[in-house]
């Protein structure tokens, strides 16, 4: 049994086609499927059930597959251990970053790290915070920036930053007189939320907690990016809330319309995920200490209070 065996298992379970595993593993496909035959001969049991369309696991496999992640996931520690130990910052790191935070994070320090820290690979997705639980689980990525507590076994928290909550209100609106908002200001109806599968939208009814709510307006809008509802906004079709770097680069022309909360703010924390394991950790220490150095200096806020990105 050898951890290159294990590997290509584990690419097989995952995207249950030896031609694919073999691609993503960069091997033949061939050889890809003579070394899991020869581990399943070794075993003397059978992993996958070839006879499936797509392949799938055997009730043995799956028990296979689990202790292979976390051989596979250990054999990568002994080489990050050397790698500490020698004070090497470097290698590929994959990072991900839900949507509502890439945009305004990314650019205040991608610069800074890249220049910094040249033998790092940095590899960045954009994506939602459950796909990232699943791809840290799974070590598909190295580490993750989303809005926490999420509270989830196996992964570490570190927060980076507390981002407070800003309403834009246009000057139609009833609460646009009102100087600074509180949460008993607002109504759920009247806001104009980020769609589906943004863990904002879920601040967002935390911090309403459907107070005021009568569902019953003409019209609901949903909309991927905080761009369109300012528009909408704008249109007379309601509030939004947007987080604070958001309302940084808003035109002097309509930052009128920004009304910021009594203390303490509704805030969300914004954290550096990694799973347990402790995989690259010299990276995701320089990483930290990077966004930290950059993002204090535009968010000075401490009277807060922070809001879950889960639903109640």
């Amino acid at each position: 049994m050898t951890i290159t065996q294990l590997r290509y298992v584990l690419a097989v379970a995952e995207h249950k086609n030896f031609t694919k595993a073999a691609q993503h593993a960069f091997v033949t496909q061939p050889t890809l499927s003579m070394q899991v035959q020869k581990l399943e001969e070794e075993l003397g049991v059978e992993i996958f059930n070839r006879n499936k369309k797509p392949i799938a696991l055997t009730q043995v496999g799956e028990k296979i597959v689990e202790q292979a992640k976390n051989i596979v996931n250990e054999s990568f520690r002994i080489q990050d251990i050397v790698e500490q130990q020698r004070g090497y910052i470097g290698g590929e790191f994959k990072l991900a970053i839900i949507p509502t935070v890439m945009p305004t994070l990314l650019p205040m320090f991608i610069k800074n790290f890249i220049n910094k820290y040249k033998k790092v690979n940095l590899k960045i997705y954009e994506m939602t915070t459950e796909n990232i639980l699943q791809k840290l689980e799974s070590g598909k990525i190295d580490a993750a920036i989303a809005a926490t507590p999420l509270e989830t076994e196996n992964i570490v928290e570190k927060p980076l930053y507390y981002e407070p909550f800003v309403g834009y209100i246009p000057p139609e609106h009833g609460l646009h007189k009102v100087n600074q908002l509180s949460p008993e200001d607002l109504n759920i109806d009247d806001i104009l939320l980020l769609e589906d599968g943004h863990c904002f939208k879920d601040n967002i009814l935390n911090i309403c907690k459907n107070r005021n709510a009568n569902f019953d307006m003409p019209y609901q809008i949903e909309s991927g990016s905080f761009e369109t509802m300012i528009k909408l906004s704008d249109e007379g079709l309601g509030m939004t809330l947007l987080p604070y770097l958001n309302t940084l680069e808003i035109p002097e022309n309509q930052k009128q319309n920004l009304r910021n909360f009594n203390n303490p703010k509704p805030a969300r924390e914004i954290s550096l995920l990694h799973h347990k394991s402790e995989l690259k950790l010299q990276i995701i220490k320089a990483l930290h200490e990077t966004i930290n150095g950059v993002v204090r200096g535009a968010i000075a806020f401490q009277d807060v209070e922070i809001v879950s990105p889960k639903p109640k």
